[in-house]
């Protein structure tokens, strides 16, 4: 048996004795191998400006504007969203510990528990689902480039000719948009890290900005939060309260599984752990409440909530607030795109095929797809963007969260063997690269979790009964069924029917 050292420092991180050992892999290149000790550097400063630049972004503020359209006043959103970033920080700081201990990305995490090929299953599946995101994230800055440049240029911008159900010049700030991020990638992750330490403390100026100027024209808080909810707080209100619960988690579903893809850089665990508590909670709750009062008052200024903040700086008279307002908003959404839903799809890509495709190739791959989903439908409609696309997709994603969970803390006790992650014939190579219990496991999860997706007459692609339609009670409750149901199902059959190769790895404490 060949024995491949790997070193345990004193702070518990692990890295391989000799990474040249991996030179030879197929399923290794210079992004998908672990991360040396002197690469490891990010503070617990840098995690908390990261979520700060990933929280406070458009789709964050649609997020909790998107629920006081539905009908809820200030509280009942605001509570809504607090509770469910505060149930998902707990599978994404689970997630995160293999990160930081052995400077592994998702995609080579995953390898552990769904086999070395076996493991382009879930990164894949998270990897389509953020190139929609992307795609959102991009129609959206696009749309504050077009209204920028409608204001210096004026009607002739705005108004020109329609192609697809859009001004060509929409298309053409979409395009400009999409090239903007692609050049911050092709930068890589240092440079991203760089950008986000100053990016995001502009885009919280720039949404308290719009608040005030809202507060300003209702009159202050009073008139705001006095309004009554349309819900109220029986029936009809936890009728949306459950299925709007799942959405405001699975807002952050994919990065409860490819948060490894930033931890691989951390200092250690404490740095981790505090800067996503601090990040996490904390900027999602204030952007909620910022846009619960700005989506509140305009119902008072303008009789009608108006969601989407590009259409709502458009309403202020003045061009230089308009630009400034806007220019913040590009900055968000760049901030918050790149890092979220550029940087993990690039490394699921290329991880399926690590001998074409490096980090910045990949994400290429990724800007591509995420024109190709036509995002600007996803995000026509508030029923469609939370009850639709988050809450399907965060079943699915659950399923995977519950299997690594299961393996990583349950089944392996944190315990992994860095060499035979990449090297076929060894102990995560199970039967040709599969491991079939995983695999299963997430089909039932995912099954069971989006089931029964429906969608009320007229109000999306879902029939009324559901898809399966015995399945429909659950999927008001999609990520939660779908977590639990991955978790258990994996853990029954790991434990019902072991199998590991044996492996090529000695896990052998030096110092």
């Amino acid at each position: 048996m060949t024995t491949i050292e790997q070193t345990t420092h004193p702070d518990g991180r692990v890295e391989l004795a000799d990474p040249a050992v991996l030179a030879d892999s197929p399923y290794a290149n210079a992004e998908l191998a672990p991360t040396r000790l002197p690469e490891r550097h990010w503070t617990t400063y840098n995690y908390a400006a990261l979520w700060m630049g990933m929280a406070h972004n458009i789709p964050s503020y649609l997020l909790a504007a998107g629920l006081v359209a539905l009908g809820m006043n200030w509280l009942q959103a605001f509570i809504t969203i607090t509770l469910g970033n505060l149930i998902v920080l707990v599978p994404l700081l689970l997630n995160s510990h293999a990160g930081t201990k052995y400077g592994i990305p998702f995609p080579v995490f995953a390898r552990a528990f769904y086999g070395l090929r076996g493991a382009n299953f879930p990164a894949l599946l998270r990897a389509f689902i953020a190139c929609g995101w992307f795609g959102i994230q991009t129609w959206i800055g696009g749309q504050a480039i077009f209204v920028i440049v409608g204001e210096l240029f004026g009607n002739g911008w705005t108004e020109a000719s329609a192609v697809g159900g859009h001004p060509w010049t929409m298309w053409l700030s979409f395009a400009f948009f999409w090239v903007l991020q692609m050049v911050l990638i092709w930068r890589g992750i240092e440079g991203l890290r760089r950008f986000e330490n100053w990016a995001a403390p502009l885009v919280t100026v720039a949404f308290l900005a719009l608040m005030v100027a809202i507060l300003v024209k209702a009159g202050g808080f009073g008139p705001i939060l006095s309004q009554p909810s349309k819900l109220g707080w029986d029936a009809d209100f936890w009728k949306i309260f459950a299925p709007s619960l799942m959405g405001m988690i699975a807002f952050w579903a994919t990065l409860s599984l490819n948060m490894p893809d930033f931890t691989r850089f951390g200092k250690g665990q404490r740095q981790q752990v505090v800067g996503q508590i601090i990040g996490l909670p904390t900027t999602m709750s204030f952007i909620a409440l910022v846009s619960i009062i700005t989506t509140s008052g305009t119902v008072l200024v303008y009789g009608t909530a108006i969601w989407d903040p590009v259409e709502l700086t458009r309403r202020f008279e003045n061009p230089v607030v308009v630009t400034i307002g806007l220019v913040m908003a590009i900055l968000a959404t760049m901030s918050c795109n790149v890092a979220a839903n550029v940087v993990s799809p690039s490394y699921d890509f290329a991880n399926a095929v690590p001998r074409w495709l490096n980090f910045r190739t990949a994400g290429l791959v990724t800007g591509v797809i995420g024109v190709v989903i036509q995002p600007w439908r996803l995000i026509s409609d508030p029923s469609i963007y939370i009850f639709v696309w988050l809450s399907f997709y965060g079943g699915l994603l659950a399923s995977v969260a519950g299997v690594l969970i299961a393996g990583y803390w349950l089944i392996d006790r944190t315990s992994l063997y860095l060499a035979d992650l990449y090297l076929p014939g060894g102990r995560y190579w199970y039967s040709a690269g599969w491991n079939w219990r995983a695999v299963v496991a997430t089909v039932v999860g995912s099954v069971l979790a989006v089931g029964g997706a429906y969608s009320n007459p007229g109000a999306g692609p879902f029939p009324e009964d559901g898809l399966i339609p015995f399945l429909k009670p659950l999927y008001d409750y999609s990520w939660a069924v779908g977590l639990v149901a991955g978790f258990l199902t994996y853990l029954l059959f790991t434990v019902a029917s072991p199998s590991r190769q044996p492996t090529t790895t000695q896990a052998a404490p030096t110092y």
